[in-house]
Order: structure tokens, then C-alpha cells, then sequence
């Protein structure tokens, strides 16, 4: 009988980059829940109020979630009642019910993680609940998996620093970040405009202004044309509405759409919070954030032509198998050689998983 693997899914980000690891493991018995807690108190706040209906534990993520996994004909078990797993495939270490301490887990990080605020810092000091952070600045950070996969070298020595063991952290590359190249083969009918990428901060509990962001975006651009592309998760009305008002007559808006094209033929990329700047960065574009660019630089996640997927399903299948901890798994590598890019993980288990780590 296969082994069984359970994927923790969240946002369609998230769930898509779980959906392509999981195709990877095509041997393996597969199913997906929505990320999901054993909180009491968030239980009730999810269920009964809605405060946390942006956050991946929501009915509307979990909605959006399983739809796009019922059009790929996935299984699902929400909350992990059907089956005892062999290996749970984490998209956020900031919740991990107590069911899921019992069996191996790893980490994957999805994207960018937000930038440490006062509040942050003191939640971590106190060692409270990473949750009481209201953003993902502690995601990867509470040495509660086995093996967490990095995005980059950067971030390795990013999560390290904030907690997590080192002799757990695995540099991958991150599936939908890791081929940005091949967006440039698009047909997305605009090109040469100044791309602006929101985040859903208002919608989120954190404070913006947006006009004033606006203004600057309008400033950046010189007279140059404008693209503006929504967060999924914004109230669009009321978006739509201040662009207007505060842009030049033909600025372009979108709701929808492939964001990585519209990068790919953009002149510049502004953006507050998001991930796609890393996406401008790998094409070369002129990038503005709210982060330090060198340090996005120094974070970018690594290009390795797009296997970042099969990386990552190449450490569960090793380790699904592996009597012993994460750090150990990881050891046996590292002995033979420390790539920096980790180009020799996928080429072992290529070699031996007929031998050693069929499931």
C-alpha cells in the first residue's frame, strides 16, 4: 500500500505550488486540506466572526482552495480526519495542530515573508503565539517541522537567524518563483508601462495610504504609462475608485489576469509587499518595494529553470523513508557535498530511488 501524504494548502499561491509537488509524487497517495487549527478561540473567531476571513484558514481561502484542486481531480481531507499520514507538507510553520507533531512534516516556503515590525520582535522575545504577529514576518521561523525547503541561500540564513535550526534548512528554490525567464513568451497585448503591484495591507489590519502611494507611483512614472494589478484579496470598488482619481486619463487596471507576463513586459516594477517583485528581479527590470532592494536581491529565489517542484518532492521521498530526524536526513548530503544551489539532492535520489526510497 502506498504511503500517504497530506499537503497543508492556503492561499492559490500556495495550493498550486502543493499541486505541482504532489505530481511529483505520483507513487505516493496524495491528499490536501486547507490549513486548519485545533485553536479553540481561532476556531470560534473563523467560524463565528470575520475577523480572519483574509487569513489562509479562512472559508473563503479554503473555498478557493478546493476549487481549484476539485478541477484537478485532487483528493481532499480537510483537517486530516480520514487517514493516518506518513508525511505532512507544510505551507506555514506560524500553525501546526497538535495531530500534525505526531508524524514527519516539512516546510515549504512559498514566497516572500513580511518584514519584521515592534510587534513581531516582542512576540518572539516573549515567546508568544507567532499567529499574534497578524502578518507571516515569524513563517518559517519556529523550528516545528522537520525540514524546511528555502526559497535561496538568502533566505536559509534568513530563517536561521530568526530560530529555525540550520541543520534543517534545505536550500530548493520555490515552485512559481524559480523560472521567471519564461514569461517573456506571452501575449499579453501591453508593453513598455510602469507595472504597479498592490498588497492587500487595508484589507489585512495593517495601515496604508493609498493615495499617497498612488501619487508616488504617478511620480515614478514621469508621464509614462501606467498598469496597476490588484491583490486578489482587495475590495476592488474602492481601489479602482482612488486610481482613477489620482492617475493620469488611460491608466490601465486589472483584477485579474497573469501577473508574471504583465512583469515580464513592464519597463518598471513598483510594489509594496509582494512576492513579484522577485519576479522583476530575476528579468532585470528597475524594482521599488517597501523592502530593501539589496536585501530582495540578496533574498531573490533561485533560478533553477523551474524544478523547484521536483526538488522539494525529491527531499519528501527521501526522507518520507528515512529512519532517523530531519538534520540527520539532511547530513547524509551535506557529508558528500554542500552545493550551493543543492544541485546534487535531486540527482541522488534520481540514482537510488528505485533502491532505497520507493514508496
Amino acid at each position: 500500500m502506498s504511503k500517504k501524504i497530506l499537503f497543508l494548502t492556503g492561499s492559490l499561491n500556495q495550493t498550486s505550488q502543493m499541486y505541482q509537488i504532489a505530481l511529483e509524487l505520483g507513487d505516493f497517495d496524495c491528499w490536501f486540506s486547507q490549513m486548519f487549527t485545533d485553536h479553540r478561540l481561532v476556531n470560534f473567531l473563523k467560524n463565528k466572526t470575520p475577523l480572519l476571513d483574509k487569513t489562509i484558514i479562512s472559508e473563503p481561502h479554503r473555498k478557493k482552495a478546493e476549487a481549484y484542486l476539485k478541477e484537478r481531480s485532487c483528493a481532499i481531507d480537510y483537517g486530516g480526519h480520514k487517514h493516518h499520514y506518513d508525511l505532512v507538507v507544510c505551507c506555514s510553520d506560524l500553525i501546526v495542530p497538535d495531530m500534525l507533531k505526531q508524524t514527519k512534516t516539512v516546510w515549504i516556503q512559498e514566497g516572500m515573508i513580511d518584514k519584521l515590525t515592534p510587534l513581531s520582535k516582542i512576540v518572539k522575545a516573549l515567546n508568544l503565539p507567532p499567529t499574534w504577529c497578524f502578518n507571516t514576518s515569524l513563517n518559517g521561523s519556529t523550528n516545528q517541522c522537520d525540514l524546511y525547503c528555502a526559497a535561496s541561500e538568502g533566505y536559509r540564513q534568513y530563517i536561521a537567524e530568526l530560530g529555525t535550526d540550520p541543520e534543517k534548512i534545505w536550500v530548493t528554490g520555490t515552485p512559481n518563483y524559480d523560472h521567471a525567464a519564461q514569461f517573456l513568451d506571452n501575449d499579453f497585448p501591453h508593453r513598455d508601462y510602469v507595472m504597479v503591484a498592490t498588497t492587500d495591507m487595508r484589507e489585512t489590519a495593517r495601515p496604508e495610504n493609498r493615495v499617497r502611494f498612488i501619487r508616488h507611483c504617478v511620480a515614478i512614472a514621469t508621464g509614462r504609462p501606467l498598469l496597476f494589478k490588484l491583490h486578489p484579496n482587495e475590495n476592488f470598488k474602492r481601489a479602482i475608485k482612488e486610481i482613477r482619481q489620482h492617475t493620469p486619463e488611460g491608466t490601465l487596471i486589472f483584477t485579474e489576469g497573469h501577473t508574471q507576463e504583465m512583469i515580464a513586459n513592464c519597463s518598471e516594477l513598483i510594489t509594496q509587499y509582494s512576492t513579484v517583485v522577485y519576479t522583476g528581479i530575476a528579468l532585470g527590470k528597475k524594482v521599488h518595494s517597501y523592502f530593501d532592494i539589496q536585501q530582495l536581491k540578496r533574498l531573490s529565489p533561485l533560478q533553477n529553470g523551474g524544478t523547484s517542484a521536483a526538488r522539494i518532492a525529491a527531499l519528501c521521498r527521501g526522507y518520507i523513508a528515512f529512519n532517523g530526524t530531519g538534520p540527520e536526513f539532511l547530513r547524509q548530503y551535506r557529508d558528500r557535498e554542500q552545493p550551493a544551489a543543492t544541485e546534487a539532492l535531486v540527482p541522488y535520489y534520481r540514482n537510488e530511488k528505485e533502491q532505497s526510497y520507493a514508496g
